[in-house]
């Protein structure tokens, strides 16, 4: 039985008999390491956009995040997530329920868990600590009737929704962004095998978990794009011209962490100081590499034109982009093996018309045409990165040709309505040919 089939299926029942028991069609779990992440809103996003059309979404963290800086819409849904700490006497409970009651699964589950990351302290030691709250959110789950569950990330949400599935049958799949499978791939093949479906965010990454599963499962990884809402991301607000008065201002949006490459950034305005290019840069966020990148600008002499904003709201990054001239995302491979996926920023600013610079890095070449949508880059290519930025400082019509582009390709491919239809679509329909009973089969359904 395919996908295909199953979504004609569901396109041919009616809305008003979905609705008269429910007013939701189904009931699923989302399951992450950390809720709310300022960095990563798209799930928070991605959840609101499948409320919009039908589906409840339940959401389970494994972790409680703790920041002062919080989007408004992410307060309701804190609200409502389902946290649990490491240990509690509800988790007791639960363990000791399933231990009395389903010793084979409790145990197997367990096993499975802990021989399947054998080998990587970071996911052994992960696995010891999520498995007693994984029984509780099994346990939870079940009494929910929750059809699905769906983790972001290959990593810990993912194991403990393969525990979960284990434990009451909700069948599980996952969307694989990034350093969660290129970093680490211990249990990944595993993880795909037990999965329903999984949902790669680029192609790129679609190749690299086949490669981990040595070819297998491809029936099972669809690729699905993350997306941003292409209604509140306009390039409207920047239309007319900008002040004469006003510096040519590029933006650098991330977690400030050797993954994002900013040091390179740093390095390439140098350069274009040195050229007497005349010039802002604006670094948007906060991390471990605040304090090393501040040295590096001091030690260059450019606190004049490089600016840390710290963390921002996501209103006051749409207020930064309609205010910039180019948005530069100099991504590299870190050295503890992270990439990026496909960044959620970048399709923000090509969105809102901005042209964009990236490295020409995993995923990111199927947002970023070369100089159709927007200028790649190598990773590091500190020349490289000035050139582009000065080409875009020296060519307004070029950056008004990429932002137009760059815009058409994100409402193509990369809209937010358009991407989380196709997980509501994937989610109804599985739960509609077999609910949580189809997890014991899933070797039936091929996707």
């Amino acid at each position: 039985m395919s996908l295909d089939y199953l979504s004609q299926q569901h396109q041919t029942e009616t809305k008003e008999s979905d609705m008269a028991s429910n007013p939701y069609k189904v009931r699923i779990a989302y399951m992450m390491s950390r809720f709310p992440v300022l960095t990563e809103t798209f799930i928070m996003y991605e959840i609101q956009a499948l409320e919009h059309i039908d589906v409840r979404v339940e959401i389970y963290p494994l972790l409680r995040e703790q920041s002062d800086v919080m989007h408004d819409e992410a307060r309701t849904y804190a609200e409502r997530a389902h946290y649990a700490p490491f240990i509690s006497l509800a988790i007791l409970r639960a363990n000791l329920h399933f231990i009395l009651r389903r010793p084979r699964r409790y145990f197997g589950a367990l096993w499975s868990l802990l021989k399947g990351t054998w080998g990587s302290r970071r996911y052994f030691t992960g696995a010891i600590g999520i498995f007693p709250k994984s029984v509780l959110f099994a346990q939870l789950m079940d009494a929910e009737n929750v059809s699905h569950i769906h983790a972001h990330f290959a990593s810990h949400p993912t194991a403990a929704a393969f525990v979960i599935s284990r434990l009451v049958g909700i069948p599980y799949s996952f969307t694989a962004h990034g350093s969660d499978i290129h970093r680490d791939q211990t249990m990944l093949a595993e993880k795909v095998a037990e999965a329903l479906f999984v949902l790669p965010i680029s192609s790129y990454n679609r190749d690299v978990i086949l490669r981990a599963c040595n070819g297998r499962y491809s029936d099972k990884l669809l690729t699905v794009h993350c997306g941003v809402d292409t209604d509140l991301f306009t390039p409207n607000s920047r239309n007319g011209d900008r002040p004469a008065r006003d510096k040519f201002t590029i933006a650098c949006i991330g977690t400030l962490h050797e993954v994002k490459g900013q040091v390179y950034l740093i390095e390439a305005c140098r350069l274009l100081k040195d050229q007497g290019v005349d010039l802002n840069c604006i670094f948007v966020g906060d991390g471990p590499d605040r304090t090393d990148l501040q040295h590096l600008v001091d030690e260059l002499n450019l606190d004049d034109i490089v600016h840390f904003k710290g963390r921002r709201t996501r209103a006051e990054i749409l207020r930064l982009l309609e205010e910039v001239d180019v948005l530069v995302t100099p991504s590299v491979p870190s050295r503890d093996g992270r990439r990026e996926g496909i960044p959620v920023v970048l399709m923000e600013g090509m969105a809102c018309g901005l042209p964009v610079v990236a490295s020409r890095l995993s995923g990111i070449p199927e947002l970023v045409d070369n100089g159709q949508s927007g200028l790649l880059v190598s990773p590091r290519d500190v020349s490289g990165l000035a050139e582009a930025i000065r080409e875009l400082h020296d060519n307004e019509n070029l950056r008004q040709r990429l932002g137009e582009a760059g815009r058409a390709k994100v409402e193509k491919e990369f809209c937010l309505e358009k991407n989380t239809a196709k997980r509501a679509d994937l989610f109804i329909s599985i739960s509609r040919v077999g609910g949580r009973e189809s997890a014991a089969n899933i070797k039936e359904v091929s996707i």
